[in-house]
């Protein structure tokens, strides 16, 4: 009993993180951004990529997609897709776990 208590107070409970990409992001921030995520998957936690679209961009909903593809296969090291890319109002989102 007890030595389950030690443990249950030891372990962290793992996150959700959530990690947020313009569609105009230029590339110096997208590898920063990426290499946060990598560090999260690292530490075991989830995470949360959304895309968020701004004004006229809700026409061209296909380069949100376009855009999750490009940073799926940057991750594919390092990644895998739990929940497929879903759109919820200006948002595009997708989660991920560590291999």
């Amino acid at each position: 009993m007890k030595e389950q208590q030690k443990n249950r107070a030891k372990s962290k409970q793992l996150e959700l993180k959530q990690m947020r990409f313009g569609l105009k992001i230029g590339s110096g921030d997208l590898e920063i951004k990426l290499r946060k995520i990598r560090a999260f998957l690292a530490e075991g936690h989830k995470v949360r990529i959304q895309i968020f679209y701004r004004g006229r961009e809700m026409a061209h909903k296909e380069l949100g997609y376009v855009m999750i593809d490009k940073i799926i296969a940057m991750l594919e090291d390092d990644a895998v897709v739990e929940q497929q890319p879903m759109m919820a109002g200006r948002n595009l989102s997708i989660t991920v776990r560590s291999k």
